[in-house]
């Protein structure tokens, strides 16, 4: 017998895998290509379609997504790539991996997002090598003055991408987050929690046929199958003909593939992103409605300029001392009465490994929006009568019932 609901812990973020998923997965798994078929292709284009991208490359997780777009820029070893601080660590971690360093910017302490400010601020006090790349964060589904940053990044000659992996679905400046108006690469994730799933995966957009071409070869271990780019002709060429069998490697790649099964799982999902993207925005608009009454101790999340969110986070702002209790205390609570919660970002900089490496900084919008964030159950499949239940339960938590 299936626990009833209300009896289950409520997750923080969950997918929505419905039958027609589960039957275009099972279509896949019974047909000949399991991973770089048809499949792929498919939702590729059916992702640079949604987001109006002249390209999109599916990979294995945004993560990988961040370090292909990293390394079809060229980014490497001298090079200084800004990261806001406010972020996940794969932001960081995908400009590492390149070689470069990363000079951590601040974030404005109400919507937790980069600013034009800030990536000056990070941009004067740079001593690590030459700044070369930004990678502004669309923080929870809020988007980043993206004109702004990109008018900034032109006049210090940074190329921009996109950490757009919490914004499927978002609208700035009249154009969808991923159409790269405002950057060379946009990078997505498909995690369960975000607002389509493709299990784990990633998918980068760009409209420069080149730098596709190049990430396309790099998730595949650098193998180039065309022949008008192989080097060696007497090697790759048999009788005249390109030889079936042959490859070249000129460069090192990696194995950042997402397989067939899993993009027909993806393209399912992003034809039912429109009424995902409405279930999350009117449970968001509830949320707002219901926390009103406790203001000023506990608000709903700050919004950025984008004429549409993605919502993928719903990230209460509330002033833990002044209600003289420990974020920890609150979601022992919480938990306590079957609701999960999490805590996004701890800001990048503060981890041993960077604060090793670069020192400790002082980024004190981070830290006041690190101090009030909750994030709160939000997720497609969610009820109504849920929102009320966590809002009720917050405010008992809290002692505000």
């Amino acid at each position: 017998m299936t626990e009833p609901r209300i009896n289950r812990l409520l997750p923080y973020g969950r997918h929505l895998v419905e039958a027609d998923d589960i039957e275009a997965v099972v279509e896949v798994l019974r047909g000949d290509w399991l991973t770089t078929g048809p499949a792929v292709r498919q939702f590729e284009a059916a992702f640079a379609a949604r987001v109006g991208a002249e390209h999109a490359i599916a990979c294995n997780s945004g993560t990988a997504g961040l370090h292909l777009a990293a390394m079809a820029l060229d980014l490497g070893p001298g090079d200084v790539a800004v990261v806001p601080t406010m972020t996940f660590l794969a932001t960081a971690n995908a400009v590492r991996m390149t070689g470069a360093e990363v000079a951590f910017a601040d974030v404005d302490p109400e919507t937790g997002l980069l600013t034009a400010a800030t990536l000056a601020a990070a941009l004067d006090r740079t001593t690590q090598g030459r700044a070369k790349a930004v990678l502004p964060v669309h923080l929870g589904g809020g988007v980043v003055d993206l004109p702004e940053i990109a008018r900034l990044a032109a006049e210090r000659g940074l190329a921009v991408i996109e950490d757009a992996c919490h914004a499927l679905g978002a609208v700035q400046d009249g154009h969808r987050i991923g159409a790269c108006a405002h950057s060379r690469l946009a990078v997505f994730s498909t995690h369960p929690v975000k607002t389509i799933t493709t299990g784990e995966g990633g998918m980068v957009t760009v409209n420069d046929a080149a730098l596709a071409q190049r990430m396309m070869r790099l998730r595949s271990h650098g193998m180039e199958h065309d022949p008008l780019r192989w080097q060696d002709e007497s090697a790759g060429f048999d009788s005249g003909a390109p030889a079936p069998w042959y490859y070249e490697m000129s460069e090192i790649g990696w194995n950042y593939r997402l397989p067939d099964f899993a993009c027909a799982l993806g393209t399912r999902q992003l034809a039912k992103l429109d009424r995902f993207l409405a279930r999350r925005s009117a449970l968001a608009a509830r949320y707002d409605d219901l926390l009103a009454p406790l203001a000023p101790h506990i608000r709903p999340p700050a919004r950025s300029s984008a004429e549409q969110p993605g919502w993928h986070l719903y990230a209460a702002r509330i002033d833990f001392a002044a209600l003289g209790l420990t974020r920890g205390e609150v979601m022992r609570k919480l938990r306590g009465r079957g609701i999960a919660t999490q805590v996004h970002y701890i800001p990048v900089h503060g981890q041993p490994y960077y604060r090793q490496r670069y020192g400790r900084l002082d980024l004190p919008g981070a830290e006041a929006y690190y101090r009030r964030t909750l994030s709160l159950p939000l997720f497609p499949g969610m009820e109504d009568g849920e929102v009320d239940r966590v809002v009720a339960a917050l405010a008992a938590s809290a002692g505000l019932d």
